[in-house]
């Protein structure tokens, strides 16, 4: 009788466990009061200027998340580990984060060569990553499906492709445009912009001059003459902070009298900072952007402002910290009085539309992963009221037009 009732307690041991589907399981790095989450970026060398910025609004996001008495009783903990953009090393720390911090999720996955070496440790994993702070290609997925395993990425920036595409259609739709030149770098930024102004051009019909350098070279100037020489109306400079100076500087040396447009990613002060001055009298140069600051975001402006360390009251990078931290506590926010774990997560974010407090709305449902298709445009110029001395604050860049999609660019 003993042994008959031990194998009916096991039996319905069994059956309850079979009728616990996932959704009823919280996920690793989540208990009663925390949800812990983690990111891997840059904060020493080269991009630091970018890294900790944007690991900083990440922070001020979550404390002020936190202060107000977090998601659901939960507060947000946020771990961070220097990775310098190196993707051995991204790797690495990507690894740590997931298998020995266990945490529920990676918020802000920072760089283009860190992100292309572990998106599909990502996937792999099933780990919501929301926001990445780049906008490589293989981001970009009209269609996730749970069979493709890669539900679980959430893109918020740009894609260079499109940016590549609405770099066009600015060329054409608001410099009447024919024949444009691409400096492009060989890496994936590189790459995939040019991807992207290959597609516009087509379908634009105009002539698109493509000549490559190799990233942070510091001698491009075969490649600009190759530019010049082709007497193209306008000029794109598909490359990011390390290698985009060096190329319009190159240009106002060479004597070139074209306009220039770039990605968002070199929209900073301290980027302008450095060709600022050779560009004087010769071309202008523009940037791409993605958040706004005009009188219809001044509240979330003021949000933001009230709560980050006044260093970085305007600064794009510690910005975006903000906007990525933002959008991983909206799907939290979701799953009030739910179960945490990461299927739930995900349906979640897929729910409903999410709008950016900066301007801009992304929708990923159906498995849409294209990040944000709407983008402003600012120009670099001489900032008035430079000290003299800080010479990362000699540049700024000054609002030229509103969001925009490439229908509304081109008018149609």
């Amino acid at each position: 009788m003993k042994k008959l009732l031990l194998v009916l307690i096991a039996s319905m041991m069994v059956a309850g466990l079979t009728a616990c589907t996932p959704k009823e399981v919280a996920s690793q790095g989540v208990t009663d009061d925390e949800v812990l989450i983690a990111n891997c970026a840059a904060t020493s060398g080269l991009y630091s200027a970018v890294g900790i910025p944007f690991v900083a609004g990440i922070e001020a996001y979550l404390k002020y998340v936190n202060d107000a008495g977090g998601v659901d009783g939960r507060t947000v903990k946020f771990l961070h580990q220097d990775d310098e953009f190196d993707p051995v090393k991204g790797k690495a720390c990507l690894d740590s984060m997931i298998n020995d911090e266990q945490v529920f999720a990676i918020v802000g996955h920072f760089g283009t060569p860190v992100v292309g070496a572990t998106l599909q440790d990502l996937k792999d994993a099933g780990i919501p990553a929301v926001y990445f702070a780049t906008g490589i290609g293989m981001l970009y997925d009209d269609k996730a499906t749970v069979e493709e395993k890669n539900t679980n990425i959430f893109p918020v920036q740009p894609i260079y492709t499109t940016e590549g595409r609405i770099m066009v259609a600015r060329a054409v739709g608001d410099y009447g445009a024919a024949k444009i030149g691409i400096i492009y770098t060989n890496d994936d930024a590189g790459k995939d912009m040019l991807k992207g102004a290959e597609v516009e051009a087509e379908a634009q019909g105009v002539e698109l001059v493509k000549v490559q350098v190799t990233v942070g070279g510091a001698d491009v100037s075969a490649a600009v003459t190759t530019i010049k020489e082709a007497n193209v109306d306008f000029i794109i400079g598909a490359s990011i902070q390390a290698t985009i100076p060096t190329i319009i500087k190159e240009l106002a040396a060479q004597g070139v009298d074209k306009d220039v447009i770039t990605t968002y990613v070199n929209v900073s002060p301290a980027i302008a900072s450095l060709f600022v001055d050779d560009i004087q009298g010769k071309f202008d140069v523009y940037g791409n952007g993605w958040v706004a600051f005009d009188a219809a975001h001044a509240e979330a402006l003021a949000l933001y402002q009230a709560n980050i360390d006044a260093t970085y009251a305007l600064n794009a990078y510690a910005i975006t910290g903000w906007i990525a931290a933002y959008y991983f506590v909206e799907g939290l926010k979701r799953l009030e009085g739910k179960v945490v774990n990461w299927e739930n997560y995900i349906e979640a974010m897929e729910e409903a539309p999410i709008t950016n407090p900066f301007g801009g709305v992304i929708d990923y449902a159906d498995g849409a992963r294209m990040g944000t298709q709407e983008m402003n445009l600012s120009k670099a110029v001489l900032n008035p009221a430079w000290d003299g001395v800080d010479a990362t604050k000699k540049g700024i860049w000054t609002a030229e037009k509103g969001l925009e999609g490439i229908d509304s660019i081109l008018g149609n």
